[in-house]
């Protein structure tokens, strides 16, 4: 069997008539085989596309080398004619992504020689692999340098040259190719060989934005959004900017003075509270009788580290420290010190009758219990 591609001729086909070749029930659908389509399948990065075969849903398209296999909801008799259509929408979206990526991956081969490793279309964002580092100012001259080749609404080519012309050539490949090889030019910007589609004139393409890089690998990843999905990322982000800008009560451009202003004013809030605490714990401390055999104190709205610091604390006056902070519907975390008692087995016996989790090793165990107050408590009074 063989398929004619009919994106590779025009990339713009949005519906069509084909001939069924075969049509066999498969894991997930109907396999079937026209003998020309427009849907592309699934390859270097570029997702499948989707539509319909006349009233069935087409949910995946692979590529068999010599054939394109459609999965579809519906059984569609062999030899028959055939309409398909295309989700416009998304095979476009997928061209403005593949068309922006070649120029952003082209001008960093060029002006760093770094090859671009990996290239994933996401739902909501692009990625792209390159094979070296590159600072925040490389990568926004990087964007500055792609979106003026936007603006330049230069053609964009696809062609197959010659043996010869071939040769003679300095173009990207992630890969060794062999047979007829397929050539994407973006003037000025991009030479490579891509089985993908790509829009006609770069100025389709839109906005190009790198909205986050990571180290991967030896290289770097980069986050991108284009075209479509660049404007709606921006309509997001705006959105957001102006919610937090109403909340703050500061202009949008002013939101990040104003944020930093709030964050200094909780750091200054935090060391009031701790020094607000600290004096609570010096209070329990004078109010527990020095060498008392056991000191068992429940405070609300303790960290776990203030806890901790509590129970060390009171540890210097009783023989026995517990400090337990929390709620009885929502249990309590806590924290015992002792000095000449065997605190880890005291944890074991809590587990077991407070219905609790933790332990530790002498002089100090750690922890939660589900249990009530009261029942806490009574466990120190009458258990140990």
């Amino acid at each position: 069997m063989f398929t004619k591609r009919l994106y590779f001729e025009n990339a713009y086909i949005k519906e069509f008539d084909a001939r069924v070749l075969s049509c066999e029930e498969g894991k997930n659908g109907y396999e079937i085989v026209l003998d020309e389509t427009a849907f592309f399948p699934e390859g270097g990065g570029q997702p499948a596309d989707q539509g319909y075969l006349e009233d069935g849903e087409v949910t995946d398209v692979r590529d068999k080398k010599d054939y394109v296999l459609h999965i579809c909801t519906k059984y569609l008799e062999p030899g028959t004619m055939v309409h398909g259509k295309l989700d416009w929408n998304r095979r476009f979206l997928h061209m403005q992504q593949h068309s922006g990526e070649h120029i952003l991956s082209g001008i960093i081969h060029r002006t760093h020689g770094y090859d671009n490793i990996g290239f994933h279309m996401g739902k909501d964002f692009v990625t792209v692999d390159f094979s070296g580092l590159l600072t925040e100012d490389e990568i926004a001259e990087a964007e500055k340098m792609a979106n003026t080749v936007v603006f330049a609404d230069e053609r964009i080519l696809a062609e197959y040259p010659g043996k010869k012309e071939l040769e003679k050539l300095e173009y990207r490949s992630k890969k060794e190719l062999d047979g007829d090889i397929r050539i994407v030019t973006v003037p000025g910007a991009d030479v490579c060989a891509c089985c993908g589609t790509h829009v006609k004139r770069t100025g389709e393409i839109g906005p190009i934005k790198v909205t986050s890089s990571e180290h991967y690998k030896s290289g770097i990843r980069l986050t991108l959004q284009i075209g479509w999905m660049a404007l709606g990322d921006y309509d997001r982000k705006q959105r957001n900017v102006k919610a937090v800008s109403n909340l703050l009560s500061a202009k949008p451009e002013e939101i990040g003075e104003a944020v930093q202003k709030q964050l200094e004013q909780m750091q200054e809030l935090k060391q009031e509270n701790i020094m607000l605490k600290q004096r609570i714990f010096d209070m329990l401390l004078k109010e527990t009788p020095e060498g008392q055999e056991k000191a068992v104190l429940f405070e609300k709205g303790l960290n776990s580290v203030e806890v901790r610091r509590l129970a060390d604390m009171l540890s210097s006056r009783a023989g026995l420290a517990a400090v337990f902070s929390g709620s009885d519907s929502e249990g309590y975390k806590y924290v015992v010190c002792s000095g000449d008692k065997d605190v880890a087995a005291l944890g074991k016996l809590m587990n077991q009758e407070l219905n609790g989790r933790g332990g530790g090793k002498n002089p100090m165990i750690q922890g939660s219990v589900q249990a009530e107050e009261r029942m806490i408590r009574k466990f120190f009074e009458e258990l140990y």
